[in-house]
């Protein structure tokens, strides 16, 4: 079958990676992709914004399928398009993806049927907003109702952080994403990313990661898409993944279904995990971005049919298996990321580095020109590793940044380093 993937990060050379290597796939384009996506997909110069030149495309080139990427064109609708164009399409349509496009909604959704999750309330007025976080108290959490790149989220730590985030959203700092505001309590615990593929009624767990949001060692500085991330999350075990898909998944299933908007696709759910056990902070209604690059290659079957049954409603009957060694991805970013950066500084060494035992370099920001791999976003790159242990995934990792040369880059250089002395402290206690 012929497939086409719709993006141009670091998740989607993961896909397309993990795509080509189906015996089912007989041509695999993406658009627009990027220099390391060429390597798996035909790249097309295409603006994935314009429906109507993707469905022509499609019809053009006998396009079986097309797995959309990133959230944007999802809340926008393209499945919607897509799908009314004859064309099989991965991913939910329109109005279940307000389970990501719109924050608010999906508290609301959450207190109506009994998701735990943080207490919240939501506004338009700042004085309003600014009364309810007052008799919260801080820390308080301040969230745009839309998408905002991952910059609609706020962790205040004192009230005049959280009313200048305030100010910030409803002023129209986020543009029409913060024409509303979710204030919400912040939740103590441990964070962790939990996948399931859904097809309207059933849903299959997929791995657990955990990833590292802020832009430097030590989770200090910005919120940043994310700077690397490991899986499977250490805290979400057997038990801890029933419980996920029982208390929070299932449930939100069943109201998606109720409410005539049935989801299908990929649901991302971010959680806390306290003492009161797992709660939801956001869900997303793709694969998260650097999540993927860890759960594509501890993924040991084929990705196409798991998403096909997605799609046409049949993961009942999908089983979907994984390999036991931990994966550990590691972004290498421009420097001044996530604010202003520069573009086209060269990038060498990816094949040194690739050359690494257990290592797959995933493109994210990166474009070819004359022969040369040039850096052409925010986050550039993802080397991702596997290995027996997150230790020696980690050292894999690390070891093949080593023989990138690439001046203009940065990258944290503590990314899983909690799940290393948790498997320390294991291994001491069994000794």
């Amino acid at each position: 079958m012929n497939i086409l993937l719709l993006g141009s990060g670091g998740r989607e050379h993961a896909l397309a990676w993990k795509m080509a290597a189906s015996p089912l796939v007989d041509r695999l384009f993406c658009a627009p992709g990027n220099a390391g996506i060429a390597r798996e997909a035909a790249c097309i110069d295409l603006d994935i914004a314009d429906y109507g030149a993707v469905i022509a495309f499609c019809r053009g080139h006998g396009i079986d399928f097309v797995v959309v990427g990133p959230e944007a064109p999802l809340c926008a609708g393209i499945v919607d398009d897509l799908e009314a164009a004859g064309i099989k399409a991965f991913g939910p349509s329109a109005a279940a993806a307000r389970l990501e496009g719109s924050k608010g909604f999906t508290k609301d959704l959450c207190r109506t049927n009994s998701i735990p999750t943080a207490v919240y309330e939501r506004f338009s007025d700042a004085g309003r907003a600014k009364a309810y976080a007052r008799a919260r108290g801080a820390p308080i959490v301040v969230k745009a109702d839309g998408l905002a790149a991952g910059k609609g989220v706020v962790v205040a730590a004192s009230l005049a952080e959280a009313e200048a985030a305030i100010d910030m959203i409803l002023g129209g700092g986020l543009g029409q994403a913060g024409a509303e505001l979710v204030v919400e309590e912040f939740l103590d615990g441990e964070e962790a990313s939990f996948f399931a593929l859904c097809d309207g009624t059933n849903a299959v767990p997929l791995a657990s990661a955990q990833d590292h949001k802020r832009a430097f060692d030590g989770d200090k500085g910005p919120n940043t898409g994310g700077m690397g991330a490991y899986s499977p999350a250490p805290i979400v075990d057997a038990v801890m993944s029933a419980r996920v898909m029982s208390e929070i998944v299932l449930p939100t299933l069943r109201a998606m279904t109720a409410m005539g908007a049935p989801y299908k696709g990929v649901l991302y759910a971010g959680l806390m995990i306290g003492a009161e056990g797992p709660k939801l902070i956001e869900y997303n209604v793709r694969f998260g971005d650097p999540e993927c690059q860890v759960l594509m290659p501890r993924l040991m079957s084929d990705l196409v049919p798991a998403l096909l049954a997605s799609r046409d409603g049949v993961l009942k009957s999908l089983d979907l298996r994984w390999y036991a060694e931990p994966a550990l991805t590691v972004v290498m970013a421009a420097r001044g990321y996530p604010g202003a950066y520069g573009k086209g500084s060269v990038i060498s060494g990816l094949d040194k580095a690739a050359a690494v035992e257990g290592v797959e370099v995933f493109h994210a920001g990166t474009k070819a020109e004359d022969g040369r791999i040039l850096a052409n976003g925010g986050r550039v790159l993802n080397v991702s590793a596997t290995g027996s242990t997150v230790r020696e995934a980690r050292t894999r990792a690390y070891e093949a940044i080593s023989r990138i040369d690439w001046p203009e880059g940065f990258y944290r250089r503590d990314i899983g380093c909690r799940a290393v002395e948790r498997e320390a402290s294991v291994r001491s206690r069994l000794e």
